[in-house]
């Protein structure tokens, strides 16, 4: 299942995506996904996009879902 919902994020809004963790569990994954921006507003409102693309397939719950931020030091 998660294979259609990696592709579709990379295609859709252009985000580094993979399977990160949670492979050793019996129907479960854990998804990660990336990208760069020049504004906060603009990662946060793509990163808004992408978590409403993987809460609309129907056979996905959602357990956790996290967000962290690397600035330009």
């Amino acid at each position: 299942m998660e294979k259609p919902i990696l592709d579709g994020a990379r295609q859709r809004f252009r985000v580094s995506r993979a399977e990160v963790g949670g492979l050793d569990r019996w129907q479960r994954v854990e998804l990660g996904f990336a990208l760069v921006s020049v504004a906060p507003h603009q990662a946060s409102a793509i990163m808004d996009e992408v978590e409403g693309f993987v809460w609309s397939f129907p056979e996905v719950e959602v357990l956790f879902a996290e967000r962290s931020w690397l600035e330009q030091a």
